[in-house]
């Protein structure tokens, strides 16, 4: 059977999973809002919808959704726009996947988190991410799989180009502590689970190496042969209060879970080999 994965919000993790998705036979529908985006989809090989879309006309060849669009302060913007028809689709799809954020958990003071913990955040954001997974479990007849992601980054999105351009700064705050997630993981992991559908899981997907966000910008300059960047005290800090809401939690994220029921291996367990990685990538 022809598999259709239909990809809302088709940005950096899924443009990632269609890589590895349409070698494999896949017909991929991708939403985005930029008309000039659409002809870069179609040379990826993903078909292009402007979103908002019609969710009748665009599901009924659909076997699998992937939503990567963040909540607003009403909700999730899809099940505002296409609640009814995708429960009215229900019965004719093998899986569907939520990204949302580790985040979710709120602050833990650097202690380990897994998917048995309760969430329990502080900032709005996370509050918001916790509503939409509610009202996504809410969806009746759904086969939901929820995937909570750490820091993502990867290609593009790595500590380099700061380092070079000398605005990089280690800010310093005691005891914080991340985890992260290298986008060809997130890819790998969306699509064992694509494989091996359980719905109502909830996913963990990270590395197994958190640590302080100095530390890695620390690694990156000594492989760039810079000095590392200047300390800066968070409370010093000139951030945006987006940048500085991320250092408001300090938790470990374990991700048994992906590696005991998906089978998954991680190809960047840590920070060092995935910018070792991203460094050779960039030479070439």
């Amino acid at each position: 059977m022809t598999k259709t994965l239909l990809s809302l919000g088709h940005g950096y993790s899924a443009q990632a999973l269609a890589a590895r998705l349409l070698p494999e036979g896949w017909t991929i529908l991708g939403t985005h809002r930029d008309p000039a985006q659409a002809e870069v989809l179609r040379a990826q090989g993903v078909t292009p919808l402007h979103w908002p879309i019609d969710f009748e006309e665009a599901l009924p060849n659909v076997t699998h959704v992937l939503s990567s669009i963040r909540p607003d302060k009403d909700g999730d913007p899809v099940l505002r726009a296409g609640k009814q028809a995708l429960q009215a689709a229900a019965p004719n799809l093998t899986w569907v996947g939520y990204l949302s954020t580790t985040g979710v958990y709120g602050d833990m003071d650097g202690g380990w988190v897994d998917e048995t913990t309760s969430p329990d955040p502080g900032g709005i954001r996370g509050k918001m991410r916790v509503k939409a997974e509610a009202e996504w479990h809410d969806v009746t007849g759904l086969p939901l799989h929820i995937f909570r992601i750490a820091g993502i980054y990867g290609p593009g999105r790595g500590p380099f180009a700061k380092l070079r351009r000398g605005t990089a700064r280690r800010v310093i705050k005691k005891n914080q502590v991340f985890s992260r997630a290298h986008v060809e993981d997130i890819a790998q992991v969306l699509a064992a689970s694509m494989h091996a559908p359980n719905p109502g899981r909830v996913y963990n997907v990270c590395d197994d190496s958190p640590a302080p966000p100095q530390d890695i910008l620390s690694y990156a300059a000594e492989l760039l042969g810079m000095e590392p960047p200047p300390e800066v005290p968070f409370e010093e800090a000139d951030m945006t209060p987006m940048a500085r809401s991320f250092y408001s939690d300090s938790k470990r994220v374990r991700n048994n879970r992906i590696k005991e029921e998906l089978g998954v291996v991680l190809k960047y367990p840590n920070y060092r080999d995935a910018l070792k990685a991203m460094l050779e990538a960039e030479a070439t």
